[in-house]
């Protein structure tokens, strides 16, 4: 057994980490368990497991930080945030969720075996008052795309624009009916100022692995930079790394895309198809989204990062993703209906293609898969035929970008009051 040890955080030392930052790295091959202070967290493995602990020279000043959504996301970010000494504050609609939660520090719904940071406390169910809003210095929106209008609608006159909080939304998708991704409905609702400073996370991030402090990293992105910097300050751990960006629109492209390109892996995966077949779908899903989030605007560059190929191999390759247990359970021959019924939680994908489809069809730009994966949900196309004309197409370029980019962005861009 190997082990590198310095120092590890704890109560008891911590005054003496501020002068210098400090790691702690241990080699397990047995059982590794990690305790916090405010949080139990119990990982046992079967192969080698390491964990890196530190505490910067200068630790960030502590937030007041107000969730909306206690879902199976918005439930972990509240925990890991809460385990970092943050004051956190998670809305949920319904009084049974608020009243067990704050009882037993425990989630009813997700992460059951969880016990929650202490750090934590829950509110609603009526929306947080203005002068509640007033006293956060973070907002975060963990709610599904879906719902993001409504919700800012009902806060955006609360919100004290002499002294913005920091806003950071973490949902991942496209709203059906407008096409709108969430910069959009941010200045539709709250306007172009706040939209400009508004800041978005996205990456390869399971609940269930953030929750046991597995090593984590994430993209952080804002047209205002400085946004994503403080956005990236308040996450950021030695288990939870932040890479910052300026491109929040291929960010969340990325991040909802890549749902898509899920339920097309999980249904080979559900037919019977091996590793070639799903090698071959994460790889020609990367370079589908790559040429949509192009010709939309966004730089190609933002889906080689963890956004983008990061999360869509994570996703596409898991059946804890709920995506891909969606397309997996069609390949079984189970109909959409009953699996949406039955999943306990939201798929965005499922959503997200009906906006990924007009958006296709608005830049006439190639994109097999999310069509199929289209056709096949509401279209009724049977599943062997759609496979089959897939796999029958001609031959074709392996990369490529599209000619002529830019025009949904630009539009954007100018709703925001900024320069294409």
């Amino acid at each position: 057994m190997l082990r590198y040890i310095a120092i590890r955080r704890n109560n008891i030392v911590k005054s003496k980490l501020h002068s210098r930052a400090s790691v702690v790295l241990c080699f397990h091959r047995n059982l590794f368990s990690r305790r916090s202070t405010h949080s139990t967290v119990t990982t046992s493995l079967s192969t080698a497991k390491f964990t890196m602990l530190s505490l910067p020279s200068t630790p960030p000043p502590k937030s007041k930080i107000l969730i909306f959504g206690a879902g199976n996301f918005g439930s972990c970010l509240a925990d890991h945030l809460g385990d970092s000494d943050h004051e956190v504050f998670m809305w949920s609609r319904e009084t049974r969720f608020v009243e067990y939660f704050n009882k037993h520090h425990r989630n009813p719904d997700y992460l059951k075996d969880h016990e929650f940071s202490t750090n934590i406390h829950v509110v609603g169910p009526e929306i947080p008052s203005k002068a509640m809003m007033k006293q956060m210095d973070v907002l975060l929106f963990a709610i599904p795309t879906q719902g993001v209008r409504e919700t800012l609608i009902k806060i955006q006159h609360s919100l004290d624009r002499a002294n913005l909080p920091l806003m950071i939304f973490v949902n991942k998708g496209i709203e059906t009916g407008t096409q709108a991704l969430t910069l959009e409905i941010i200045a539709d609702t709250c306007g172009s100022e706040i939209a400009r400073a508004a800041t978005f996370i996205s990456g390869p991030s399971f609940a269930t692995e953030i929750v046991r402090r597995q090593p984590t990293s994430v993209s952080v992105a804002s047209l205002t930079e400085s946004q994503a910097k403080k956005a990236s300050d308040i996450f950021h751990q030695p288990w939870f790394r932040c890479y910052t960006g300026s491109d929040p629109i291929g960010l969340e492209l990325a991040g909802a895309l890549k749902n898509v390109y899920a339920i097309a892996t999980g249904l080979a995966d559900g037919l019977g198809f091996e590793n070639n077949t799903r090698a071959g779908l994460i790889t020609r899903g990367l370079a589908e989204m790559t040429r949509i989030g192009t010709a939309y605007g966004a730089s190609p560059l933002t889906f080689l990062g963890l956004a983008g190929v990061g999360d869509l191999f994570l996703t596409c390759s898991s059946p804890t993703s709920r995506n891909y247990t969606v397309g997996y359970r069609l390949g079984k021959g189970e109909p959409l209906e009953d699996i949406i019924k039955t999943l306990g939680s939201v798929a965005e994908g499922v959503t997200t293609v009906k906006g990924l489809k007009k958006i296709i069809d608005e830049m006439q730009v190639s994109a097999p898969l999310a069509n199929g994966i289209y056709a096949l949900l509401y279209e009724g196309k049977d599943l062997h035929e759609g496979i089959q004309e897939l796999m029958c197409r001609p031959p074709s370029r392996e990369l490529d970008l599209p000619e002529k980019a830019g025009e949904p962005a630009k539009r954007l861009m100018q709703k925001l009051g900024l320069d294409a």
